[in-house]
């Protein structure tokens, strides 16, 4: 299937070409190079990536006050639906730590510098590298008698944990736990449990960035998303894996719970939701999916916004309006949660500097995507919801139409001058969406 193959090897294929073409950071910081600390025991539980090798992080020590504080990110990196993606994704760097560089660079919200990450700087920080395709939820296997894969998301990360626990996890003060894209799906999937792991006196939250992925509507009337989660959930065991409550509320269809919007209600643990409302992955592959668009109508628009035509925009706008009714409840209900949804054509933004905090950063109410997260965490506002106004009214996003070369009902492009090289409008947006997916 070209859909599930393109879900599931974009970032695979196109990481590296971002990262080398990727913006200096806006504040001169290069980041914190972490390495790669091996899960040994992890086979002893079973857990392995999909081609059998073992599952792996990386941790930076907090220091001073935040000694006793955790922050962890899932890592993103799509999904793999059938036997024939996930075989092909067991020989990159998404499906085996063998392919995996063997460093990390830590920005943004994990960053360990205070001008540039003020409330999480000195915290116990850890990545956990992304090499199963389910977000972390799947547990069973696929042989043919000569070969193995290894669906086993869901022992990968009971694993790392029961490894980080005798390092200090065991006696977190303070903890959260967020990632991007299919880690920010990640984050819904096991915040509770990532809660019973904890002393009972921590303060736990969790936070998902990019990973609200709508069950949504495409172009062509079908729910390729709904489809795509459904193989993913039968072929990689997902299901006995998630929240039995929801399983049973949406009982005979428990693989919806795969998506956050049925998943948030039954969650209990404090949850940040940090996503655009336009986001560019959602918008490439569950509103116009190639399968949806067999003649390109839509392909000027998906990589220059500014081409799309009034019936595209309408329904992009529609996009936003679904991505909002299906929050309405978590934005008047809950009294612990909080959201930063922002109207820039954009995916993941909490672990790129020029995105969380930095001069030039999106800005909703001139709030900051970090300084909202840490108000939110540390409790310095009563409700810290933010929702942006509809497209183009926005003039923080990166990805802005300069004013005066375009009319004030002109949809936003990515900015060339953002990635600091000198790209066509396809390149910039092809990067732009793929980079955390």
């Amino acid at each position: 299937m070209k859909t599930t193959r393109l879900l599931d090897l974009t970032a695979a294929t196109v990481l590296l070409v971002y990262v080398g073409l990727s913006p200096p950071i806006v504040s001169g910081d290069p980041g914190r190079r972490v390495s790669m600390t091996l899960v040994r025991g992890a086979a002893a539980l079973g857990a392995f990536c999909l081609d059998g090798s073992l599952p792996a992080y990386h941790l930076d020590r907090g220091f001073g006050a935040g000694s006793d504080n955790w922050l962890l990110q899932f890592e993103g990196g799509g999904w793999c639906n059938d036997v024939a993606s996930c075989r092909d994704r067991s020989k990159t760097h998404r499906g085996s730590t063998r392919f995996m560089t063997k460093t990390a660079v830590f920005t943004g919200i994990l960053s360990n510098n205070a001008s540039l990450n003020p409330d999480f700087y000195n915290w116990n920080k850890v990545r956990l590298r992304y090499c199963d395709g389910a977000s972390f939820a799947g547990d069973t296997q696929v042989g043919n008698g000569t070969s193995m894969l290894y669906f086993r998301g869901q022992r990968i990360w009971n694993a790392i944990i029961l490894d980080l626990l005798p390092k200090g996890l065991a006696k977190a003060d303070k903890a959260l736990l967020t990632g991007c894209s299919a880690g920010g799906l990640s984050a819904f999937l096991h915040c509770d449990n990532f809660t019973s792991y904890l002393p009972k006196t921590a303060d736990v939250k969790c936070m998902s960035d990019a990973g609200f992925f709508l069950d949504a509507i495409d172009v062509a009337s079908n729910r390729t998303m709904r489809h795509f989660y459904n193989q993913l959930v039968s072929l990689q065991g997902v299901q006995k894996n998630l929240d039995p409550n929801c399983t049973r509320a949406f009982y005979p269809e428990p693989s919806l719970c795969f998506f956050p919007q049925y998943a948030l209600r039954f969650i209990k643990t404090p949850m940040f939701i940090l996503n655009s409302a336009y986001d560019v992955f959602q918008f490439h592959h569950g509103l116009v999916p190639p399968s949806a668009d067999p003649t390109g109508r839509w392909n000027r628009c998906k990589v220059n916004v500014t081409a799309c035509n009034p019936h595209q925009l309408d329904a992009l706008q529609g996009f936003r309006t679904d991505m909002l009714g299906a929050l309405m409840n978590f934005f008047r209900n809950s009294t612990r949660g909080g959201m930063f949804i922002n109207s820039c054509f954009d995916h993941c933004q909490s672990a790129l500097q020029e995105t969380w905090l930095s001069p030039t950063s999106p800005r909703i109410h001139n709030m900051t995507i970090a300084k909202t997260v840490g108000d939110w965490y540390f409790g310095r506002g009563e409700d810290v919801k933010e929702i942006d106004c509809p497209y183009p009214c926005d003039k923080t996003c990166h990805n802005l139409i300069p004013a005066s070369t375009t009319d004030s009902l002109a949809p936003n492009v990515p900015d060339r001058k953002s990635l600091g090289t000198q790209l066509s409008p396809f390149s910039l947006a092809f990067f732009t969406f793929i980079f955390y997916v």
